[in-house]
């Protein structure tokens, strides 16, 4: 017998972000760091594990495999950034991006998966050595998302940040479990 999936726990199979109370400890940093240093591999293997079923959504309406881990690349250069300007600029205010067209650029059509895949990797190893060097004080600066109209810690970003990953992370390994 095939059951359905409601929308939401497709949508959100995680369930949504929930932002912590700051500041947070850096044991409680930990699993968070963990994640996203661990998130590139995770994706390369839910990649394979999809196979061609990558180029299928994960969820009626919603994106295929490949926009998916082209998203991830796309989104997390620009998270990297958020941080880099918290740590540069007293709370900087972050560019919004419309995620959705990106995803319908015609790169994302014909790049092949590896080369999103290869720059997850590169660019997590970067951010999570950024972030194993910040102190107290940094973790509490500040940036300002105007699409929001928030403004987050570095500590409420790393929390946020990590979902996104594990989030889209089990879009992917739901197609491999398909």
């Amino acid at each position: 017998m095939t059951t359905t999936l409601p929308d939401e726990l497709l949508r959100f199979p995680i369930g949504r972000a929930q932002l912590p109370p700051t500041p947070l400890t850096p044991a409680g940093r930990a699993p968070y760091l963990q994640q996203l240093a661990e998130l590139p591999g995770q994706v390369r293997a839910a990649a394979q594990a999809a196979g061609p079923r990558l180029e299928q959504p994960y969820r009626p309406g919603g994106w295929t495999g490949r926009q998916v881990i082209h998203h991830l690349a796309d989104t997390h250069l620009n998270l990297y950034a958020r941080f880099r300007l918290a740590l540069t600029e007293d709370n900087p205010t972050v560019r919004p991006f419309d995620e959705a067209a990106w995803a319908e650029l015609p790169d994302v059509a014909i790049t092949p998966i590896e080369v999103s895949l290869s720059l997850l990797e590169s660019l997590h190893a970067r951010w999570v050595s950024l972030l194993q060097q910040l102190t107290p004080d940094q973790w509490q600066r500040t940036f300002y998302h105007p699409r929001y109209d928030t403004t987050l810690t570095l500590d409420q970003a790393l929390v946020q940040y990590a979902w996104h990953g594990q989030h889209h992370l089990a879009h992917l390994l739901g197609l491999g479990e398909r």
